[in-house]
């Protein structure tokens, strides 16, 4: 944000809002991740029993979601 919204950055820090603003963000990521990991591991199978059945297959299928919701979040909130 410091290099890339100058400008924001400048008047959050200067108006004393930059940490509520900056908290308030890192909030909201976390709750549209976890959202976006629930939703993509239903919608993809990704359940308690593969876990049971097939670990390994569980943990590559999980880190393959979490990867994609971390990009979408990214793209989506943090980078806009």
């Amino acid at each position: 944000m410091k290099e890339h919204r100058r400008a924001t950055y400048t008047t959050l820090l200067t108006s004393g809002k930059l940490n509520s603003y900056l908290a308030d963000i890192d909030k909201q990521a976390e709750e549209m991740f976890s959202r976006l990991v629930k939703q993509m591991a239903e919608r993809e199978g990704v359940t308690e029993q593969l876990k049971s059945d097939n670990q390994l297959e569980w943990v590559r299928r999980m880190n393959n979601i979490r990867g994609r919701a971390i990009e979408i979040v990214n793209t989506d909130l943090i980078y806009v």
